[in-house]
């Protein structure tokens, strides 16, 4: 089994990245989604997160308000850690039950926003890092998601910095360019991960 750890800043396209890998035949374990799913209503990471944040970061339906809670974590680095506290352990227990699913000889790509800021990149065989320019990934957040400029340039603030990002690379993804580039570079890519998954 191959490990590789997908990561790239909030805007640099690594959930485009992550659908063609998956399109190519690498089991993708998508650990925002997994983080979606552990504090769904009746999960017990949602009662830990109301019992943390109170029940205004809840929609009138009962489940979780991300917008809200976001914007109390994203300006608050102790809030932030509390969250992460919560969440991340219930995320690392269901990455494993799913990596235990995974054939023995897959190509196992974990698509991980925050790898570098938690210091994940020891745990995988190699990193991939999607690449974009913050002006780039500023404008994108604004096109895609409605985001405001300063919104965005928070979000991508409270990250790691792009020096750091591409330090913990062995691979990286330039995405600044148009789709088919990308379905090129992805393309080349997986042959680069199907000769290390042979390689052993």
């Amino acid at each position: 089994m191959l490990k590789i750890g997908l990561t790239g800043g909030i805007g640099s396209g690594k959930s485009e990245v992550s659908r063609r890998l998956a399109a190519r035949g690498a089991v993708v374990i998508d650990a925002d989604r997994i983080a979606r799913e552990v504090v769904e209503p009746g999960t017990v990471g949602l009662a830990r997160v109301v019992a943390a944040f109170g029940d205004e970061v809840l929609r009138p339906d009962g489940s979780l308000d991300r917008e809200r809670l976001g914007a109390v974590v994203f300006a608050d680095s102790e809030r932030l850690a509390v969250l992460n506290s919560i969440v991340h352990p219930l995320v690392g227990e269901r990455v494993a039950e799913l990596q235990a699913r995974a054939p023995a000889d897959a190509i196992v790509v974990y698509d991980v926003p925050l790898l570098v800021e938690n210091n994940l990149a020891p745990m995988y065989d190699a990193v991939i890092v999607v690449d974009a320019s913050d002006e780039v990934r500023v404008a994108r957040l604004a096109e895609h998601r409605g985001m405001p400029e300063s919104d965005a340039r928070a979000r991508i603030a409270a990250q790691a910095g792009r020096d750091e990002r591409l330090r913990a690379a062995h691979i990286v993804i330039s995405n600044e360019g148009t789709l088919e580039e990308l379905e090129a570079r992805v393309g080349e890519v997986w042959q680069d991960l199907l000769a290390r998954a042979a390689r052993g």
